[in-house]
């Protein structure tokens, strides 16, 4: 059988249910429902803290049609971790063990148990599912919320750059780091599966627009989306043990044909603040992860002269 190119051509099965308590437009809910077509049944589903514990909801009221597990805010990789060697000691090699977390689990207060989890090398999939802020507990800002973006704790606009995650995955050494978004669901849906086949930490890295805390109206989520990764913003690629690729439409982007970052900003309240001085800001940080990504494609000799 080909591969599916088509959301359509994925199957009937469902393991998202509906009935779940997401807001309308939620982003995580667009990512949840294509991972677990991805990773299938099989599979034990790790969760901390966050906009997901609320969607998931409890024992015969689950979302989910997997087995799965809420952590507590810090410890979700450790969880996986145990559950990876607990199986490893029962001899199943069979079950898919992943992780599904928020930026404030990740970047902030789950890093530890994260970079642990990596740095010991457990066969798991961890996904990051990028809001951009503490969006469950009322909209605070994390290491993940981008400059000028408003939040609950950055009410004139964030000052501080948001953090480079995929660089700091990138130090732990680990076989498969992506990005993904909620925009491009075939790309996010083969990475997953591209995971899967991979033994050891993997890590892929999901956009997943916010309409309450963005401040946008819940049916353009997706399209917000999409300007993130039209704009330049948001930059679709992955690195398979150590060699970077760009995956589309982001292949196209090192010669700065993209949409005006304007365009991707405009669309969101809570960058009421960005301009001036601090949108070009935002605009450098945008061309630095740019010119960080010609220079490895440069150094590893995967750019077209």
């Amino acid at each position: 059988m080909s591969k599916p190119r088509l959301v359509s051509q994925l199957g009937e099965n469902e393991y998202y249910l509906p009935g779940h308590a997401a807001c309308h437009g939620c982003g995580a809910s667009i990512g949840l429902r294509h991972l677990l077509k991805a990773i299938g049944p099989n599979s034990i589903l790790a969760v901390p803290a966050g906009c997901t514990s609320i969607i998931a909801g409890k024992a015969n009221l689950s979302t989910f049609a997997i087995p799965f597990i809420h952590t507590a805010f810090g410890s979700a990789a450790a969880v996986a971790s145990g559950i990876v060697e607990a199986l490893e000691r029962m001899g199943r090699k069979d079950v898919n063990v992943v992780v599904w977390a928020g930026d404030g689990g990740t970047y902030d207060i789950g890093f530890a148990s994260l970079s642990g989890a990596a740095e010991r090398g457990h066969n798991i999939l961890y996904v990051l599912d990028d809001n951009e802020a503490y969006m469950n507990t009322g909209i605070q800002r994390s290491g993940a919320t981008p400059k000028g973006a408003w939040t609950t704790t950055t009410i004139k606009g964030k000052k501080e750059s948001k953090k480079n995650i995929i660089d700091i995955m990138l130090a732990h050494n680990i076989p498969y780091i992506a990005t993904a978004s909620v925009a491009y669901p075939m790309d996010f849906h083969r990475k997953v599966k591209k995971a899967l086949s991979i033994k050891g930490f993997k890590f892929i890295h999901l956009m997943s627009p916010c309409p309450p805390g963005w401040r946008f109206d819940m049916h353009l989520t997706v399209e917000v989306a999409r300007k993130a990764v039209l704009s330049g913003v948001w930059i679709l690629m992955e690195i398979e043990n150590g060699r970077l690729t760009l995956n589309p439409p982001s292949n196209t982007m090192l010669e700065k044909r993209r949409l005006p970052i304007e365009e991707y900003v405009k669309m969101q309240g809570r960058f009421r603040f960005l301009k001036g001085e601090l949108l070009e800001e935002f605009k450098r940080d945008v061309e630095n992860n740019w010119e960080r990504v010609r220079k490895i494609l440069e150094e590893q000799g995967s750019l077209k002269k």
